[in-house]
């Protein structure tokens, strides 16, 4: 290579390199949708610890990653529309968080990837072929909920013995959900309890199941978790509270709000993992090539102030495997 040709060389290759680094902080800019039926955040942005785990993957809100989100307020009607709104703004992935959410999501689109952060059972409700190979444009995490409910009334037995009457609060207008109470009943009579149905579809059914449960007050309760359940929250823990009836959970923030006992996974870590998925799709994996993961994890925690408040004595062994005990 003659001088000339050199200098050419040089000057191009020094002339090329802030081009390229001005090309990579003005490329692509990925739009994530979030879908999900409970309530909006306060700052109407996608849960915390998903952003986090996409920040660390190098997706910067702002920069470039622009999120979109909708919240049904368990108002499960409005999925299908918000679901087709995410459409609409031709995002590249959606996120969605709940069964009925990621329903909708695949209803909206067979195009456009959708990871699922928490659906309890996705094959039994439709949402991928199997765990190994989902098939279609969906893939995420499960949170194995329908294994989990004879887990939870196991528990909920070991800290109140003489239970043989338990009340089990759902929402019946949710397929995953009433898979749930129908592990439920299964185990209930492998531990010959006697189940007590509470199925719920609106706000207003809430009443007509505490009705139920003063004219028949249970043992225990058990409540399925899902967007209108926690949106319902307070009126369930008071109601417990003031009846004194002990009550297992599925989400460890009930616990830590006043309720008994919890079992069941971190959303965090379904978050954090469901961030993974989002990565490798958006650098052009296939949903369909990606199974289903599951929770490798789960936390039990108790409540002992509430315990105390009704009289329970929790068993030190179940304390010893409780990674929360609030004193």
């Amino acid at each position: 290579m003659d001088r000339r040709s050199f200098i050419s060389t040089v000057a191009g290759e020094l002339l090329a390199a802030p081009l390229a680094a001005e090309a990579q902080q003005t490329g692509k800019v990925w739009r994530i949708g979030y879908l999900a039926g409970g309530a909006r955040t306060s700052d109407g942005a996608p849960p915390a610890a998903l952003r986090q785990a996409l920040q660390e993957l190098g997706y910067v809100d702002g920069r470039n990653v622009i999120y979109a989100s909708r919240w049904a307020e368990a108002k499960s009607d409005r999925l299908p529309a918000l679901a087709a709104e995410l459409v609409g703004l031709k995002v590249d992935l959606i996120v969605t968080f709940g069964g009925k959410a990621s329903e909708a999501g695949k209803a909206a689109t067979s195009i456009i990837p959708i990871v699922f952060a928490g659906a309890g059972d996705p094959v039994g409700i439709g949402l991928v072929a199997s765990l190994s190979r989902p098939g279609g444009n969906v893939t995420g995490i499960s949170d194995q909920a329908i294994e989990l409910s004879a887990k939870r009334l196991q528990l909920l037995k070991e800290v109140v013995p003489s239970a043989e009457h338990v009340a089990v609060l759902w929402n019946a207008d949710d397929r995953g959900m009433t898979l749930r109470y129908g592990e439920i009943e299964r185990a209930a009579r492998v531990l010959r309890v006697t189940v007590q149905p509470l199925g719920v579809r609106e706000p207003e059914d809430f009443e007509l199941a505490f009705s139920a449960m003063t004219r028949e007050r249970p043992d225990a309760l058990l409540l399925v978790t899902d967007a209108l359940t926690v949106l319902n929250r307070k009126r369930i823990l008071d109601f417990a509270g003031a009846h004194s009836i002990p009550a297992m959970y599925e989400s460890g923030f009930l616990v830590r709000d006043g309720g008994l006992m919890s079992y069941g996974p971190n959303f965090d870590d379904n978050f954090r993992r469901a961030a993974v998925y989002v990565d490798r799709i958006l650098k052009l994996s296939k949903p369909s090539d990606l199974p289903v993961e599951q929770p490798t994890r789960y936390y039990l925690l108790v409540n002992l102030k509430t315990a105390k408040a009704l009289g329970l004595t929790v068993p030190q062994s179940l304390l010893l495997r409780a990674d929360e005990v609030i004193r």
